[in-house]
């Protein structure tokens, strides 16, 4: 007999997983340190977009101060400290109120004003059309079903000409799974888009939801850059990373980082 595999609300369980995560230390969830603070108040700073690459110093304003910047899917107390230390007025939203407690965490240790805000990265009526003058967006639409409604609302609340710059996984990396193991023969077992929800076997499902592990989608990049120039965005910038524990990246990079102007 098929075994029925459960419902799950993505958004209710992903905001637990994240929080699963914050609580035992995944490396998206270490917050920076006061040396990085330090050299961002002398101008000095290193970002990441995706995993190893930082995100190019071009890719950004030179004048940080007074600038409107939303950390879209962006807690866990990394970049946001870094921005608000060069002068930007942040605002980080997340969806795991633990990512979101990392920022405020740094914010007080450093004496930082960060607002932080919780809720659906599809869903960013919370905030006013043309409130910011940047959109920064490492990989996390992975963590979401769907990425085109991203697009939208990020070109929504930008200013024209404001920029975003995003991180997204390459689909390729979801071919062959996200487990390791899976990894190691690099056997082609996924088609894209990939879902955890309907790719993996119900017993690899319910381990996932027994650990507290996030769930993700590997998105299309029809949907991941065609996505963005229908929503409304030129892009003016790209290049690929690697995720340094798969054993993908020996042979063709898992991450893409594009940088992006709304028309």
């Amino acid at each position: 007999m098929k075994r029925k595999r459960p419902s799950i609300n993505v958004l209710e369980y992903n905001r637990y997983a994240w929080d699963v995560q914050a609580a035992h230390g995944n490396k998206f969830t270490i917050p920076v340190g006061p040396a990085v603070i330090a050299a961002a108040r002398r101008g000095e700073f290193s970002v990441l977009l995706t995993e190893t690459r930082p995100a190019p110093r071009d890719w950004f304003p030179m004048d940080f101060t007074g600038l409107d910047l939303l950390g879209l899917a962006c807690g866990g107390g990394q970049q946001g400290p870094v921005f608000a230390a060069l002068g930007a007025n942040v605002t980080i939203f997340d969806n795991s109120p633990a990512q979101l407690e990392r920022d405020r965490q740094v914010a007080e240790r450093e004496g930082l004003s960060i607002r932080t805000v919780e809720g659906d990265m599809r869903d960013l009526s919370v905030f006013p059309d043309a409130s910011f003058d940047l959109v920064f967006h490492p990989v996390s639409n992975v963590f979401c079903p769907e990425a085109p409604p991203v697009w939208r609302e990020a070109c929504r609340v930008l200013q024209r000409g404001g920029l975003l710059l995003a991180g997204i996984a390459n689909p390729i990396y979801y071919l062959f799974g996200t487990m390791l193991e899976d990894q190691q023969t690099l056997t082609v077992r996924y088609p894209v888009p990939y879902s955890d929800l309907e790719s993996l076997t119900p017993k690899e499902l319910q381990a996932c939801l027994e650990q507290g592990t996030p769930l993700e989608f590997g998105h299309t990049l029809t949907d991941q850059i065609g996505g963005q120039t229908d929503a409304g965005f030129a892009i003016t910038g790209f290049y690929e990373d690697i995720c340094p524990d798969s054993p993908i990246s020996k042979y063709h990079p898992s991450y893409i980082a594009t940088r992006a102007v709304k028309l």
